[in-house]
C-alpha cells in the first residue's frame, strides 16, 4: 500500500529504497526493467499528472505474492506519455502482482490498457483535432490551386516580358 499512498499520492518517490529490494525487477510487457528505470517512470507519471491519485480497489496475498487491483486518476498537465500537456482528466484501472522477499518488493508484473488513456485524451481533444483535420483538408485542397495559379502568372509574365 505504501507504493500507492506514499510514492504516488503523497508524491514521495524517495521512499522507494525502503519499499523495493535493490534486486527489484519490473517484468514489463516489453522487457524487464530495473528499479532505477521503474522509479524514473513513476517520477515521470507524477510530473505529467501532478494531481495523480491511486486508489486500491482490491488486494489479496498468497505466500510471497500480493495482487492489487488499482485505479489511477490524474489530469495530464505536463509533458508525458509522448504527449504535450492536454489538460485531460484520465482514469485507468490496472492490476499489479508483486513478489515480496525479506519484506521488500523483489518482482513486479503490472497490466493496464494504455489505449484507454490515449482514447480519453483523443475524446478530450476531439474538437481541436477535428478543426486541425479540417484545416489540413482545406490546405491540401487550396495549396495546389494556388501553385497552379502562381505558375500560370509566371508563365504569362515571362511571355509578356519577352515580346
Amino acid at each position: 500500500m505504501r507504493v500507492f499512498e506514499e510514492i504516488f499520492n503523497q508524491k514521495k518517490p524517495e521512499v522507494a529504497s525502503e519499499i523495493y529490494s535493490p534486486e527489484f525487477i519490473n517484468h514489463g510487457v516489453r522487457g524487464d526493467f530495473s528499479l532505477q528505470v521503474d522509479q524514473a517512470a513513476a517520477r515521470s507519471e507524477i510530473k505529467a499528472f501532478p494531481d495523480i491519485h491511486m486508489t486500491v480497489e482490491l488486494a489479496a496475498a498468497q505466500g510471497d505474492f500480493v495482487t492489487v487491483v488499482w485505479r489511477f486518476h490524474g489530469t495530464h498537465t505536463a509533458f508525458g506519455y509522448g504527449l504535450p500537456p492536454t489538460g485531460t482528466r484520465i482514469e485507468i484501472r490496472g492490476i499489479t502482482v508483486w513478489r515480496i522477499v525479506d519484506g521488500k518488493i523483489r518482482d513486479e508484473w503490472s497490466s493496464f490498457n494504455e489505449l484507454t488513456g490515449y482514447m480519453q485524451v483523443l475524446r478530450h481533444l476531439r474538437w481541436f483535432l477535428l478543426g486541425l483535420l479540417l484545416g489540413l483538408t482545406l490546405l491540401v485542397w487550396k495549396v495546389p490551386k494556388l501553385i497552379r495559379n502562381f505558375r500560370r502568372r509566371n508563365e504569362t509574365g515571362q511571355l509578356d516580358s519577352g515580346n
